[in-house]
């Protein structure tokens, strides 16, 4: 069903058309106006920079989530290119505290692919505690994991970027946000933040809610996680107050301080091109990364079923292996998703950076990329 406010704006470079048609198609398709933004780079340069409904342009922020998962393991993919980082070291000998309840042995390739079973505490968590990492790191320290660490994979959905942040902290003495703003956001001026400045604010557009039929609806209802169980802990339900991830991305607390897991607040152009800085020479910088640490980091390493959603949702170290869910992507691609519908990624075979976002959760899950993603990749791929 098409929608007078999904008129597509933006432009896109020759040979580059296919994508603005797919974006179109897929936005006719969609029952709500997603309120999206789609931006492709090839080798650092934009080549399609596309956004639509009516209370979207090209320089709107919102929240993105677990997008913002990518920006802080950039980070920690920095330091271990930088030798300060040992993937094969105990997270313990870095973080002493760590290593309560049986989790000495774990190492921080083991914690970085989501292996910790460290996914939240008894109790679940404040929205004070989810606001900010360190009080995140602080209670987990000392939580006995939810299975034996090491031995198995799930989701650690709010908390894994609290976890390799305290890493970051005890290494460099800063925080992740911190050395993503010097190194990464600064330098190459991007519209993506763990963390919103208060000057940025009037630019901030509300994430809006899935609008789901009533059958839809009760659906989801039956299908809900129970609070105790490990989908449910990791998704704070097991809290007095259970987390909406709504609420969660509007709640000003979280804009502040940008927490490293779900924190994200940025547009199109900031994700993409924060990922054509990883892979790409971009205003004359060398790529952020070299081959030899993309390799590192989008390698699967472990698979299996994931505990927390389920399903095979294979991961690299920090980032998701992408290349099995978008055939049209290679094997070196790697990126991350975010909820409400978002993806952002690159893929170093071809040379595209990727973003898609969206401010309105749709269906079937609002937790992760939406499926028109899989299109939408493919178009950017095509003209490439």
């Amino acid at each position: 069903m098409a929608h007078d406010d999904n008129t597509v704006h933006g432009t896109v470079e020759a040979g580059f058309e296919g994508v603005r048609e797919e974006f179109a198609a897929v936005l006719d398709e969609l029952r709500e106006a997603p309120e999206a933004q789609l931006v492709v780079h090839h080798h650092g340069r934009r080549v399609a920079d596309l956004w639509a409904g009516p209370g979207t342009t090209a320089d709107t922020l919102t929240g993105l989530f677990s997008l913002a998962k990518g920006a802080a393991h950039l980070v920690v993919a920095l330091l271990v290119q930088d030798g300060l980082i040992d993937l094969d070291r105990e997270v313990a000998s870095y973080w002493p505290e760590f290593g309560a309840e049986g989790k000495d042995r774990l190492t921080v390739r083991e914690l970085l692919a989501h292996r910790a079973g460290l996914i939240g505490v008894d109790g679940g968590f404040t929205e004070a505690d989810l606001a900010d990492d360190r009080l995140i790191a602080a209670r987990l320290a000392g939580q006995r994991p939810f299975w034996e660490p090491g031995t198995a994979y799930g989701y650690h959905a709010f908390v894994i970027g609290a976890l390799t942040g305290e890493v970051v902290r005890r290494v460099t003495g800063r925080s992740i946000q911190e050395i993503y703003e010097e190194r990464v956001r600064v330098p190459y001026g991007l519209d993506f933040h763990l963390g919103l400045p208060e000057a940025l604010e009037p630019r901030y557009a509300e994430v809006l809610p899935m609008l789901p039929t009533p059958e839809e609806a009760e659906r989801l209802a039956a299908d809900a996680a129970a609070p105790d169980s490990i989908t449910g802990i990791a998704f704070n339900l097991n809290a007095a107050s259970p987390t909406d991830p709504v609420a969660f991305a509007n709640s000003r607390a979280v804009r502040v301080l940008g927490p490293a897991s779900s924190g994200a607040i940025g547009t199109a152009r900031g994700a993409a091109g924060m990922y054509a800085a990883a892979i790409s020479e971009v205003d004359g910088r060398a790529p952020l990364l070299k081959p030899e640490t993309i390799a590192e980091f989008a390698r699967v390493r472990y698979r299996g079923t994931d505990l927390v959603a389920g399903n095979e949702d294979v991961f690299g170290l920090g980032f998701e292996e992408l290349s099995g869910r978008y055939r049209a992507l290679g094997p070196n691609a790697f990126g991350h998703s975010g909820a409400a519908g978002s993806l952002a990624l690159a893929d170093p075979d071809s040379g595209i950076a990727y973003a898609y976002t969206r401010r309105r959760f749709g269906l079937p899950s609002g937790y992760g990329a939406g499926p028109e993603n899989h299109r939408l990749i493919t178009a950017a791929v095509r003209a490439v």
